[in-house]
């Protein structure tokens, strides 16, 4: 790597606050809030099968009332050489983690968002206006020009390919993206 996990919490980006930035060993990674979970199911066993990674979550606001939420995971060996951004369903309002694993475990540097809300529903719309250009396409945005900085940080270049993996709501994101 060119740079170590840790240091990335200090590296600068416009309008970003870094919250963590750590090394999850192989097989260590649990999601946020999924206590109760059961951990012999589909999902925990997508998570317990994970390579070690860098993970990095970071609060991006572009605007006033931006509360952009992001999860970068960079593998700390055998990275591919390329980067998985993937999308939400519905009207979002988490990261996407078992999709994330899945790009992970195939080598990819990958990166989620909740698009600015908590919860998957429009309760976010009613006096946010800044919120709905958030999720509208703003925050897909900013979380691939962030992701693509730490990628270059941490490896010390960039992905060679970029990709775009979502359907739903991950669709419209991905055609809002390729506008």
């Amino acid at each position: 790597a060119a740079t170590s996990c840790d240091s990335l919490a200090s590296m600068a980006l416009p309008h970003t606050t870094i919250t963590l930035a750590s090394v999850v060993e192989a097989g260590a990674f649990t999601p946020p809030g999924s206590a109760g979970a059961n951990p012999s199911g589909p999902a925990g066993q997508v998570f317990r099968g994970l390579p070690a990674f860098c993970r990095v979550a970071a609060t991006i606001q572009p605007s006033s009332d931006s509360d952009i939420k992001v999860e970068v995971w960079l593998p700390v060996a055998g990275w591919n050489g390329k980067f998985q951004a993937v999308g939400n369903g519905g009207w979002a309002g988490t990261i996407s983690y078992p999709a994330m694993a899945t790009a992970l475990a195939a080598g990819y540097a990958s990166a989620s968002t909740d698009t600015g809300h908590t919860g998957n529903n429009p309760n976010f719309i009613t006096g946010h206006p800044e919120k709905v250009n958030d999720f509208g396409y703003r925050a897909v945005h900013e979380m691939t020009v962030a992701a693509k900085a730490l990628i270059n940080a941490y490896y010390g270049n960039a992905p060679k390919f970029s990709y775009w993996n979502g359907c739903s709501t991950g669709g419209r994101q991905g055609y809002l993206l390729g506008q």
